[in-house]
């Protein structure tokens, strides 16, 4: 048996991946068969391909990737022809300042490097990923750029005329431009965003991703695309087709990779045309635990104290995309048993939960929030929850429910907790029915959760505390904390995931009387405050201290 097999063998009794004992079985099947190591290690299931091909890569001194957790920049993978790529399987992945990162499941190949370098006129940085990643992922960009340009080609080879509406059905219809919407959601669902927005240029077509609640430009399209791509996501979004002066709104339910993927749309006409935004809900991602929102603890006492009582009115307040429906999800998941009766109204339903009754509103039946509240409430309800506030009607329904013995949950849309009170005056609602009904109201934003992989400590200066907001103590020395740097693992961001801030105002007899009182949203804060409730950014400053994010961020997202 060579020296190499038996020096690699040892190598993984001193990492831990396997004891003294598997060693000698694997080597005695490797004396037996005459199969390679590797393939022994596999076949018993003691490594996977990737296990090993991490462990070489790491002994040659190179960082291995997982290309399907990596976001590959499509401008970098579009420096190397695709013939070149497949035959030296590789794949580039994105950039380091200058250097053009390069995936490859032979990083010893010298003549690949050197032909790749000479393509690209640029320095490489080379990793490692499996043979079988590299096909995968250099299928996936052919796909889109093949996609694209036979639309394009298809287009062009008519008149040009893509604003005429005569055959459009036809042409949205084909399979390029079906293939290329589809592509574009799948990639990003598989990139982890939230939103996709597909911009009309002046001279092009921008389409944008936004991850962890930045938008990343992903790719730019022939301007000949664009009224097909839209006329196409209009169709499936259940959209009129012909109609292109006006905004429209719409859904798309569709299966990704066997996950139930379902789209909120809108399509708005601007000066260069249609743009269209869809909202991506992954119905399957499943409701996230109360205790992983990220609530500190004094903030989580105070909400369970509200969720557990049998009546009151808890909202939810935050701009949109700030995950306000997920924390009441949270909620709902907790206090959700079978001694309860539970409905709520939504628009649309983003998660299904068994033993609840959840409506769907539907505007064109005549399903409004309102018209399903009133409903709802001759149905017995004990808990309550109504997708979003936004009108009078169902402001003083959703009130008048939480004074009648129902615990109601809910949204709305305001900066902070104390606005709450005046935005539902500003509905119509009694003065005198907030202040009796509204037990607790939580304001949330969403903050970039720092990447653990690359994130880095420093002492802030004293001034930098100070400008932020930051409770300094005399007697304490500064703090260290953390900020972005930026690996292959987060795209160079620095950042990966998001992490909640929360302010909670419970409504105190003295709070309560200011609401009746109408009383300004900065004096009700300052009341709030000095009675225990921590603001939004002091949340996101203790979660910047806790290592969690960085200072940059919160004040990024919190005013």
């Amino acid at each position: 048996m060579s020296e190499d097999v038996t020096s690699f063998g040892m190598l993984l009794v001193e990492e831990g991946i396997i004891d003294a004992t598997q060693l000698d079985e694997v080597l005695a099947e490797v004396e037996e068969t005459g199969k390679a190591l590797s393939r022994v290690l596999i076949e018993m299931e003691i490594l996977t391909e990737d296990d090993l091909l991490a462990i070489l890569a790491d002994q040659a001194g190179y960082e291995f990737v997982d290309l399907l957790e990596y976001g590959i920049d499509p401008v970098a993978a579009s420096l190397v022809p695709d013939n070149i790529a497949r035959r030296y399987s590789l794949i580039p992945i994105g950039f380091d300042e200058e250097r053009l990162i390069v995936a490859m499941s032979d990083p010893q190949n010298v003549i690949a490097r050197d032909d790749v370098a000479r393509v690209t006129k640029r320095e490489l940085e080379v990793v490692v990923a499996t043979q079988a990643a590299v096909m995968d992922a250099l299928d996936k960009m052919a796909r889109m750029e093949t996609d694209v340009e036979a639309l394009t080609g298809e287009i062009a080879a008519g008149d040009d005329d893509s604003d005429a509406l005569e055959g459009l059905t036809e042409v949205v219809e084909d399979a390029p431009i079906v293939k290329l919407a589809n592509t574009l959601i799948a990639q990003a669902v598989q990139d982890r965003a939230s939103d996709i927005h597909i911009e009309p240029q002046a001279k092009d077509l921008r389409i944008r991703y936004r991850i962890d609640g930045v938008l990343h430009e992903h790719m730019r399209s022939p301007k000949s695309v664009q009224n097909s791509l839209v006329s196409r996501l209009k169709i499936m979004s259940d959209m009129d087709i012909a109609e292109r002066r006006i905004p429209q709104d719409g859904r798309i339910s569709m299966s990704i990779s066997g996950r139930e993927i379902d789209l909120r749309a809108a399509c708005v006409p601007t000066v260069w045309g249609e743009k269209f935004v869809m909202r991506i809900l992954d119905k399957q991602a499943g409701i996230v635990p109360l205790e992983q929102l990220g609530l500190l603890e004094d903030n989580a006492k105070k909400l369970a104290n509200a969720y557990n009582k049998p009546y009151g009115a808890i909202l939810a307040t935050g701009p949109t995309g700030s995950g306000k429906t997920t924390t009441l999800y949270s909620i709902l998941n907790v206090i959700n048993d079978d001694a309860k009766n539970v409905m709520t109204v939504e628009d649309p339903v983003e998660f299904r939960l068994s033993g609840l009754s959840q409506i769907q509103v539907n505007t064109r039946a005549g399903l409004t929030f309102a018209s399903a509240l009133r409903s709802l409430v001759r149905c017995d309800p004990d808990i309550m929850m109504v997708g979003e506030i936004r009108d009078k009607e169902t402001a003083t329904i959703a009130i008048e429910s939480a004074l009648t013995g129902h615990l109601v949950l809910s949204t709305l849309h305001t900066n902070d907790a104390p606005s709450a009170a005046t935005r539902l005056f500003e509905m119509g609602v009694e003065a005198f029915l907030v202040g009796s009904a509204l037990d607790c109201v939580l304001a949330q934003r969403l903050a970039r959760r720092l990447c653990e992989k690359c994130k880095e400590p420093y002492q802030p200066t004293e001034e930098a505390l100070v400008e932020c907001g930051w409770p300094l103590d005399e007697e304490e020395e500064l703090p260290v904390i953390y900020k972005p740097a930026g690996c292959k693992s987060c795209s160079n961001t620095g950042y990966r995931g998001r992490v909640a801030l929360h302010e909670i105002m419970i409504l105190s007899e003295e709070i309560e009387r200011m609401v009746v009182e109408h009383r300004t949203s900065e004096e009700m804060k300052k009341i709030a405050v000095m009675e225990g409730m921590k603001t939004l950014r002091l949340d996101g400053l203790a979660k910047v201290r806790l290592g969690i994010t960085a200072i940059d961020e919160i004040m990024r997202v919190v005013v």
